[in-house]
């Protein structure tokens, strides 16, 4: 539940198409603490991320080429929503060679399956803590 934190609470958007996989992030990122708004693919995404302002997002390799078209990053930070963005994917491992992560937006990479101790702490060491959080890893 969302009520009691006001503004100090930071936003994360996830972005994946395994409603599974969402769920289990939802759940440890809500219960550390965070508000969480979800989306199954990049167009839906990139609504959310525009309807709801996140801190963050946490999106899947949707589409098949990190070169056939622009990534959500990409088209958030030519929208002027630049945004810390990590990607969450079985397949990022495939790209570390052929591609720079910042060239796409990306700040980093969570393998799938994703530790989600090891995502929050790094959430909560990018996006600071604000006095008087209770986020819990």
């Amino acid at each position: 539940m969302n009520i009691g934190f006001g503004t100090r609470r930071r936003t994360i958007l996830l972005v994946d198409a395994d409603p599974h996989a969402r769920a289990v992030l939802r759940l440890a990122l809500e219960a550390a603490g965070f508000s969480v708004g979800e989306a199954a693919n990049d167009t839906e995404g990139e609504r959310t991320a525009k309807r709801i302002r996140p801190d963050a997002i946490l999106c899947e390799l949707i589409s098949g080429s990190a070169t056939a078209a622009p990534t959500l990053p990409e088209r958030l930070l030519a929208d002027g929503l630049g945004l810390p963005c990590y990607i969450v994917s079985a397949a990022a491992d495939a790209l570390l060679g052929s591609v720079g992560f910042h060239q796409l937006g990306i700040e980093g990479v969570f393998l799938k399956p994703v530790d989600t101790g090891i995502v929050i702490q790094a959430l909560q060491s990018r996006l600071g803590a604000v006095a008087g959080d209770v986020i819990h890893a």
